[in-house]
């Protein structure tokens, strides 16, 4: 793999977007170390803690390399670094060449990347971009979620490596195709159920899946209707 370059560390506070919702989406960017720890970065917040954060999704990261194919989409709108609420941005590193359970040493804090991530309706641009959450997931181009299993001071001047690879079968890009491109092909979410470093969320719908032989509702996590907590079929909660 080579070298993987950092290109800013993103923090946001949760603002309201309207209609009863807050969100993050925004974030700026960290000019001073941060502490890392097991539910996320210092001073960061979400919109929802209930549905976004956490031990499995404690640092989302986005290659930067992905705004080149929103600005040609979109020139109409503005496309800084963290458009996407990500809170790591890098050159270098994309879906493809990530691997689901994958330990990268990032100063000498330990990331284990745990699941992609699922874009919700927080994205959406009424307006400008309203299907922007669909047109995402569509694309491939989400980025993935750590868990941190070595907390400590982290900044975008800080080495960032891979040092394990357990799961080379799985890479992210493999684990979007298997849960949204195809997401009832039985072989695909086998894979997804069977590995054990794939956040426990993404394996028990893998397996919902499997054994109902049907597809769970995603209309309230892409488009946000009904309201968020909404109980979606199978009564699964999504936002």
């Amino acid at each position: 793999m080579k070298q993987v370059e950092i290109l800013g560390v993103f923090i946001g506070k949760a603002e309201d977007i309207g209609g009863g919702l807050s969100a993050a989406r925004c974030k700026q960017r960290a000019e001073h170390r941060l502490w890392l720890w097991p539910q996320g970065l210092g001073q960061d917040e979400q919109g929802d803690a209930r549905f976004h954060g956490g031990p499995e999704r404690a640092l989302h990261h986005l290659p930067s390399e992905h705004y080149a194919y929103w600005r040609s989409h979109h020139p109409e709108l503005q496309w800084p670094l963290s458009s996407f609420g990500e809170n790591l941005s890098s050159r270098g590193l994309s879906e493809e060449q990530v691997c689901i359970g994958d330990i990268f040493r990032w100063g000498d804090v330990l990331l284990q990347v745990s699941q992609p991530r699922s874009p919700c309706y927080r994205l959406n641009r009424p307006g400008a971009n309203p299907e922007l959450a669909r047109a995402v997931q569509d694309s491939g181009r989400c980025g993935w979620f750590y868990r941190v299993l070595r907390p400590g001071f982290v900044s975008a001047e800080m080495p960032f490596e891979l040092v394990q690879r357990s799961y080379p079968s799985l890479s992210v890009a493999q684990a979007l195709q298997h849960f949204y491109h195809f997401p009832m092909e039985r072989a695909g979410l086998q894979q997804l159920q069977l590995c054990p470093a794939l956040s426990a969320r993404w394996r028990e719908i893998a397996a919902q899946r499997l054994r109902s032989g049907r597809l769970e509702d995603w209309s309230a996590r892409l488009q946000g209707v009904p309201l968020e907590g909404v109980v979606a079929e199978g009564g699964r909660r999504y936002a």
